[in-house]
């Protein structure tokens, strides 16, 4: 049901134009060349409605045809060379604008992804990866619209609609107060229905459209369960019901700026009526001649094109500040760990591992998991971790890996606070071989080289034939040059577990975290695997996240824990003699398990 909670946004108008200034301060040689060629064209549209009307006038005169065709011509001329100007000054607009634009698309993008891959893990694990793709690819563009509406839009018409009221006015105020008030009600009247009717149903509906993205990933990335359990027309119903509800909201967006076009048109109806009566009623008067009224109907037109146009760039500014909104919120969300400022290099020699007094929350429990957890793991040390799921072995090592800070106390590598350090630095210190290992879709050369780019390939190889992977390898068609395919689903699971074992090698970490994955695999890859594992922890701190204890028998030493607390602690040997003791009782109970297996 959560699925189809409405989310509540925090993210206002003004922090969406503040996230936007701050990109124009950075290249205000662009933003200036882009104001002054738009300045430069819209003035020179705006006074051809004045020539227009001195040539009509020049045409409609019974004096001197010789005079007549002269001041026609000047002002065909002047007409000519300020369209001339137009053009080119806005031509030179859009080349500004152009590489603008463009630096700021890829600056937003670059900045999103950094910030989106240092939050937490938590947030990773509670967010669709596709929805996060879609709320920065979404807002990159939209940022090309949003400069070209403020840009080549709104700021040549609020240039044009001024000088046409200025002009106006200047031969007669009457008709230059009646364009002024007629424009500034028709831009009043257009942003109270865009900010107030329809920009609330554009926000709604991009939120579905957000969680159309999710969806659709969710189900693609995980399409080999999906094909296992034949659902795909379950996940085809799911996704026509989140479609369902895009589409009842899109359709309102789309009605409500249907009716806000309409009622903009109607105000221009009447804009033209009131122009062009007190036009007709100056030349009753005797106060304009044909080329003044001429001059009032070029000069409307050009208010008018620039009016209607103004219902559609205040429709893309709404559309496009709601489309950024979600990007916005992204840049305004702060990491929930952070690098200390300062923080520097971490200097590891012998790999020792102190908790000192631990206290730790998960946030929103309040009890805490680790109560004043002390423990040193001594460098070299081989350490497993045992104990029911959910008892605080996994978020252990998260906090060697300041994934999580702790809420009390300090976790130390060889006396170094993991907090005082470089997030960066500490986890490569560190190499970590997943109990589900993630892989790129790159090229297994590439996959094994994550640890070290600079790698070479005969590094990369060696790497391979320590884990126990080069025999596979070797004998796939384009060898390390071949793609496995997204999360690596090309690969068996067996495989897969080989090539992150080979990272490691790479990585030439002084610690290591394993999270032992071999209870799903057949004997033969458990056995490589193993192997290959025996092999990593040679001469480095160790921490195995043990599932199968069989696994765990040559290990210094194992701690077993239960609900946050190390409640035994000992060898393999020492632990099985205890009687009542926790990890007898998992030991005896897998070997019951494995027992009744091979009866079976």
């Amino acid at each position: 049901m959560s699925l189809y909670r409405t989310h509540k946004r925090g993210v206002s108008t003004r922090a969406v134009f503040a996230f936007l200034w701050s990109h124009w301060r950075r290249r205000p040689a662009l933003i200036g060349a882009t104001g002054a060629c738009v300045l430069v064209s819209t003035l020179a549209e705006v006074f051809v409605p004045v020539y227009a009307g001195r040539l009509v006038e020049a045409v409609a005169s019974t004096g001197d045809r010789a005079a007549a065709y002269a001041a026609a011509m000047d002002a065909f001329l002047a007409m000519l060379a300020l369209g001339a100007v137009m053009v080119a000054a806005r031509h030179l607009s859009f080349v500004a604008l152009v590489r603008l634009t463009l630096r700021m698309m890829a600056d937003i993008a670059s900045e999103a992804f950094a910030r989106v891959q240092r939050f937490s893990a938590d947030w990773h694990a509670s967010t669709f990866a596709g929805s996060t793709v879609r709320k920065i690819s979404r807002g990159m563009w939209s940022l090309d619209l949003l400069d070209d509406t403020l840009l080549v839009a709104l700021l040549p018409s609020a240039v044009a609609l001024v000088g046409s009221a200025l002009l106006l006015g200047w031969h007669w105020p009457v008709m230059g107060l009646a364009v002024a008030l007629g424009a500034a009600g028709f831009v009043v009247l257009t942003l109270v229905l865009s900010l107030n009717y329809v920009a609330p149903a554009a926000r709604l509906s991009n939120a579905w459209d957000t969680r159309v993205g999710g969806v659709l990933a969710d189900a693609v990335s995980c399409n080999a369960v999906v094909k296992g359990f034949g659902a795909e027309a379950r996940e085809e119903d799911r996704l026509n019901r989140v479609l369902g509800k895009w589409n009842a909201r899109t359709r309102r967006t789309w009605m409500a700026g249907t009716w806000a076009g309409t009622a903009q048109l109607v105000a221009l109806l009447g804009l033209r009526a009131v122009i062009i009566g007190m036009a007709l009623w100056l030349w009753w008067e005797g106060r304009a001649g044909p080329g003044d009224v001429a001059y009032v109907l070029t000069t409307y037109f050009v208010v008018h094109s620039y009016l209607r146009d103004i219902g559609m760039h205040v429709h893309n500014l709404q559309r496009s500040v709601n489309d950024l909104e979600e990007l916005v919120e992204i840049h305004q969300q702060s990491a929930a760990i952070a690098d200390r400022p300062g923080a520097g290099p971490v200097k590891v020699t012998d790999g020792r591992i102190a908790f000192e007094d631990v206290t730790f929350h998960y946030g929103g429990h309040s009890d805490p998991l680790y109560r004043d957890l002390s423990l040193v793991i001594e460098g070299g040390e081989r350490v497993g971790l045992v104990g029911h799921s959910g008892s605080g072995k996994s978020t252990f090592v998260k906090l060697i890996q300041r994934l999580h800070d702790v809420t009390d106390g300090r976790v130390t590598v060889d006396g170094q606070d993991v907090r005082d350090v470089s997030q960066g630095a500490l986890r490569r210190a560190i190499a970590v071989v997943q109990q589900e290992p993630i892989l790129f879709h790159r090229s297994l050369a590439e996959n094994i080289a994550y640890a070290r780019p600079d790698a070479s390939f005969a590094e990369i190889r060696r790497a391979a034939e320590l884990a126990n992977a080069a025999g596979f390898i070797e004998k796939l068609p384009r060898g390390y040059g071949t793609l496995v395919g997204e999360r690596g689903v090309k690969l068996s699971g067996g495989e897969r577990q080989r090539v992150a074992i080979a990272r490691a090698f790479l990585a030439n970490a002084p610690i290591l975290i394993l999270d032992e994955a071999t209870s799903s695999l057949d004997s033969e890859s458990e056995a490589l695997i193993q192997e290959a594992m025996e092999r990593l922890m040679v001469g480095r701190t160790t921490l195995v996240i043990a599932h199968r204890l069989s696994t765990v028998r040559a290990l210094d030493r194992l701690l077993v824990f239960d609900k946050g607390r190390i409640i035994e602690e000992g060898d393999h040997d020492a632990l099985v003699a205890k009687e009542g003791g926790l990890y007898r009782r998992l030991f005896e109970r897998q070997a019951l398990e494995l027992m009744r297996g091979l009866a079976a």
